[in-house]
């Protein structure tokens, strides 16, 4: 067990070089001092460092190689600085590198030598790797929390349009016609994935690298199961080397994001374009859209581009965390500093653009009406006639589908919708057919009768909001 006040301990206010200068006789340059410092970013860690630092030293205690009364003084020291920190009144020095040696610094001018100490069976290749664990453990949580609030806000907005009529588009061509809270439940089920990808990627990297070292675990009789536990981690990793140097957990919430910020910027290229003149399906409302300098009429919805363009930073990270990590051998590289940029811009990009799009999906106000007028356009029912002649007069599909589109090219000429062409236009050229083909010629009665399981019928909308409350809101 170790105790007392040796000389020489680190963490004096030394060179920038403290750390690690026993080795070095000179100082780095300047602009060695600059490329290595991570203080500007890394300080985001300082909750996670001090949990890890807390951890690391109770297990250090209850296995008599820390004395209880340097253990207590090293825990009512980091309690301190994590004060000093949340109230603004902590001092980062760049000159100590990184948040790590920060706070050791600090508790160092708190408690005496005995800071030293803490380090005691750990390296900063574990300590961060456990950091970052942590603070990406932290970030899924909050994520998930805004994904299912955005969820909420389009099963509640969905529930409201389940029997709205709108047309569906493939090819942002009139398909068919749908109901607006058909549409809007589609990015229910997407953002529901998204939530998988995070909680899968959340189970996977939960386990502690604390205890590894620099890469090949101590020689001290450290129990790591129980820091495991401490912190909150399904137990330790299982190899020391990769402990330190893995980041898949990193790539994989990156990789989640990208494809969450994604499914965001395909809804908020639809706003973008339900608001336009062209369209005018929905409104928002100053809340959510900005102005001209130059042309006072206008109203931009300038929350939903900015959605769409955060994916570039989403997409970013990702390549950016993917490149820092393809040519490194085990273990550890200091190229591996660069990864926690690209995770934090990761997670405050979706962050931002979680909240904005619920904000949007509660503002929005849809004009039902065009919305109707938008269904009849583009001869929207032609498949409902194609499956008439098939259910109706028993024409194999394919002609029907003929039939159908000879009947489409016969509305063109006349200038109407299909529900507008005289039954003599319809019989010439199909004589089988008979009135009873206006039934599904209008877009609310071809909508009603999609009512196979995930269809758009607006009963099977309301049953799939009735289960989607269950799966992903209780």
């Amino acid at each position: 067990m170790t105790s007392g006040n040796d000389a020489g301990e680190v963490g004096r206010d030394l060179p920038a070089n403290s750390p690690w200068g026993g080795r070095f006789s000179g100082s780095p340059a300047e602009i060695m001092g600059r490329i290595n410092a991570s203080i500007d970013f890394d300080k985001r860690l300082y909750a996670e460092d001090i949990a890890g630092s807390k951890a690391h030293c109770a297990m250090l205690v209850a296995q008599r190689i820390l004395s209880p009364e340097d253990g207590a003084a090293i825990a009512a020291g980091l309690d301190q600085i994590r004060s000093e920190i949340e109230s603004g009144s902590f001092a980062y020095r760049a000159e100590r590198e990184d948040i790590h040696m920060n706070i050791e610094a600090r508790l160092t001018e708190l408690i005496g030598p005995a800071a030293g100490r803490l380090h005691t069976a750990r390296s900063r290749n574990d300590q961060v790797a456990t950091d970052l664990r942590l603070w990406v453990r932290g970030a899924i949580e909050r994520l998930d929390a805004l994904m299912q609030e955005l969820q909420r806000a389009l099963i509640d907005r969905a529930e409201t349009e389940a029997a709205t009529v709108m047309p569906g588009y493939t090819h942002l061509q009139i398909a068919q016609p749908v109901t607006f809270g058909h549409h809007l439940m589609a990015y229910v089920e997407m953002i529901g994935r998204d939530r998988g990808r995070l909680a899968d990627c959340r189970r996977r990297l939960n386990q502690s690298p604390l205890g590894a070292a620099a890469l090949a675990g101590t020689s001290f009789p450290i129990d790591r199961h129980a820091t495991a536990a401490a912190l909150g981690f399904d137990g330790p990793a299982a190899n020391s080397l990769d402990a330190v140097s893995d980041r898949d957990f990193a790539i994989e919430f990156a990789a989640a994001a990208a494809l969450a910020g994604m499914h965001l910027s395909r809804f908020a290229e639809e706003i973008v374009l339900w608001c336009s003149d062209g369209f005018g399906f929905i409104a928002l409302s100053d809340a959510f859209t900005t102005g001209s300098s130059i042309m006072p009429q206008k109203r931009n919805p300038d929350a939903a581009e900015l959605v769409r363009a955060k994916t570039g930073r989403l997409n970013g990270s990702l390549i950016a965390l993917l490149t820092v990590m393809k040519g490194l051998p085990l273990a550890y590289g200091k190229d591996m500093q660069e990864d926690k940029i690209p995770v934090f811009e990761a997670a405050d990009a979706l962050e931002l653009c979680l909240a904005a799009t619920t904000g949007m999906v509660q503002d929005m106000k849809p004009d039902r009406a065009r919305l109707r007028a938008a269904a009849e356009r583009g001869f929207s029912t032609a498949t409902d006639l194609a499956d008439w002649l098939v259910r109706a007069i028993g024409l194999p599909f394919r002609r029907a589908h003929r039939t159908a589109g000879m009947i489409v090219k016969r509305a063109e000429v006349c200038g109407c919708t299909l529900a507008e062409l005289p039954l003599d236009e319809l019989q010439s050229v199909e004589p089988a057919i008979t009135p009873a083909v206006y039934d599904v010629l209008n877009p609310d009665r071809s909508v009603a009768t999609r009512s196979s399981f995930g269809g758009t019928a607006p009963e099977r909308v309301r049953a799939a909001i009735a289960e989607a409350r269950k799966r992903f809101l209780e």
